[in-house]
């Protein structure tokens, strides 16, 4: 069997994932994703491979055109598929494998960090202590508590509902939205249940994002959408670049009409140049790393290999999103 391998955390982080993957006797190929639909065309061609263990790389229809007849899976690392083309994937019977229940410690956390950074104003803070000129590196900015504000978790979902069990410890008040509602959790961390979106964010002081991304809710939170919330609210994005309008995003953070944008993720990734977000100082970005500690990694990447290797072995212990 012959693997294309192009997740760089994977590849990167010890653990025993590596002795998983190299016990499976399979044909390794290393690639470094993300990788665009043009670099996996000229990858896949000529002899071709049996799996994809892939992160963030765009699995298009034509790349799983390509890819066969000689593809049988397609195991993600991690539990996002908004980069493969799923539906293509089920017209053509190919398995799309993927990792939930991995990293919802991790990104709740990452959430949390950017949370405090966002009301403490690490990013001029930092920039201010770290400027070595006399005189400009002891820049001091009036910060915010945590402490009895409202958050708004869009997708109570494992990310989601670890966001709310420290959002609790941190004395803010939790609002729910997701098409779903676990009422005995809600009940558990006094969570307020909004019926819809306008009503979840318009009276948040922060507002998480925990949401798949798809067309209906691609680019939602735009300058419409940001100009009916509070006046100095935070929006944090550990789920998907894409359900923001970035411009949009920025315009509202340099007017102050949001108090904040801290995010993982970005909708082209890596970051194009010049970015909307450039030099904007109530923005923080972090390189999508939300889920990257040695924990979660080893847990992710144990699960996809696990998944690849079973499934093509004729094993049962794997997790498929698509089911046909």
């Amino acid at each position: 069997m012959r693997i294309l391998l192009t997740t760089t955390s994977f590849q990167d982080t010890p653990g025993r994932h590596h002795e998983v993957l190299a016990a499976s006797g399979f044909d390794i190929v290393r690639a470094r994703g993300p990788l665009t639909e043009a670099q996996m065309l000229d990858l896949i061609k000529g002899e071709g491979f049996d799996g994809l263990l892939n992160g963030d790389d765009a699995i298009t229809a034509k790349v799983i055109d390509a890819a066969l007849p000689r593809l049988k899976v397609i195991a993600k690392y991690g539990i996002g598929l908004d980069s493969i083309d799923v539906k293509h994937a089920t017209s053509k019977k190919i398995p799309v494998l993927f990792t939930p229940g991995v990293n919802h410690t991790t990104v709740a956390e990452h959430a949390f960090g950017l949370m405090i950074a966002i009301a403490k104003h690490f990013w001029p803070h930092l920039k201010s202590t770290k400027s070595a000129v006399e005189g400009k590196n002891w820049k001091r900015i009036t910060g915010s508590e945590l402490a009895g504000k409202t958050i708004a978790v869009l997708g109570v979902g494992r990310i989601g509902k670890e966001v709310i069990k420290r959002a609790v410890a941190f004395d803010m008040k939790p609002i729910g939205f997701d098409s779903y509602q676990d009422l005995d959790f809600g009940k558990q961390y006094d969570v307020q249940w909004a019926k819809t979106l306008d009503e979840a964010v318009t009276g948040a002081d922060i507002v998480s994002l925990h949401m798949n991304l798809d067309d209906a809710n691609r680019g939602i939170f735009n300058k419409d959408l940001i100009r009916r919330m509070k006046k100095g609210a935070v929006i944090i994005n550990t789920a998907r670049g894409g359900l923001v309008n970035e411009q949009d995003i920025a315009d509202a953070c340099k007017s102050g009409h949001l108090g904040g944008y801290g995010t993982d993720v970005v909708g082209h990734e890596p970051m194009t140049v010049p970015h909307p977000y450039d030099g904007v100082d109530n923005i923080i970005v972090t390189p999508h790393v939300g889920s990257r500690t040695f924990e979660s990694v080893e847990r992710q990447a144990l699960r996809a290999v696990t998944n690849i290797v079973e499934f093509l072995k004729g094993g049962k212990d794997f997790i498929q999103a698509n089911k046909f």
